[in-house]
């Protein structure tokens, strides 16, 4: 899951920040709305989490911006303001969700997963293909009953693909979902990890299509074959 953090205050930043990749996101973060602007117009992300008092502005403007623009990415509003109105205004404005500071990180967690999961159609944590059982919240992966060890990143990517249904990626649309606005990518990192995804899983979990991108492959039938 990658997230884009709008949160001026450092220290709640960071914490957001450290917490929420132990629950294996991916972490982009600005500090004003001009900055998270410019950052969603430059990259994908899955979910946004927007704190309304904002150096350049107020967050409800920028939600509410973003919601006339056409803007689908589900969005939490994570905010000290906890009078009833403020939380009602948010959510007519267009906010998927609304939590109080302080709050607790796993909390957090789960309601993010949860507006990731409703914006890709699930409605519960398991995804099904075949014999390969996927949990994205937890990262847990089994495959014909046996469990997989997937790095963060190897997770990520494979939850881009399910989450896309059978509709092909574009490379730049992985990396979003694979790596922050900071990080130095190498040219090839992206083969690497769907060569590992392949070694692990099953030969055909990621299906190329030249000149395109890549998709989800066709689902396993039997358990894991031997790739080496």
């Amino acid at each position: 899951m990658h997230v884009l953090l709008i949160e001026d205050d450092d220290l709640v930043a960071s914490g957001l920040e450290a917490g929420l990749e132990l629950h294996h996101c991916t972490m982009d973060r600005v500090r004003t709305a001009r900055e998270a602007r410019a950052a969603l117009a430059q990259f994908e992300c899955d979910v946004v989490i927007l704190d309304l008092g904002l150096p350049d502005g107020d967050g409800m403007g920028l939600l509410s911006a973003w919601r006339r623009q056409g803007v689908t990415i589900p969005i939490l509003i994570l905010t000290a303001r906890d009078a009833v109105e403020d939380r009602v205004h948010g959510l007519e404005a267009g906010a998927d969700d609304y939590v109080l500071k302080p709050f607790d990180l796993d909390e957090l967690a789960a309601r993010l997963n949860a507006l990731v999961r409703r914006a890709a159609g699930r409605a519960v944590p398991e995804v099904r293909h075949g014999e390969l059982q996927v949990y994205p919240d937890s990262g847990k992966v089994l495959l014909g009953g046996v469990s997989v060890s997937l790095s963060r990143r190897e997770l990520a990517l494979l939850g881009k693909l399910i989450n896309a249904r059978g509709a092909v990626l574009s490379e730049e649309q992985l990396k979003d979902g694979l790596y922050g606005m900071g990080t130095s990518v190498e040219s090839n990192a992206l083969n690497v990890h769907i060569h590992h995804l392949r070694r692990k899983l099953y030969r055909d979990v990621v299906i190329t299509e030249r000149g395109l991108g890549y998709r989800l492959g066709p689902p396993p039938t039997q358990p894991k074959e031997n790739t080496s």
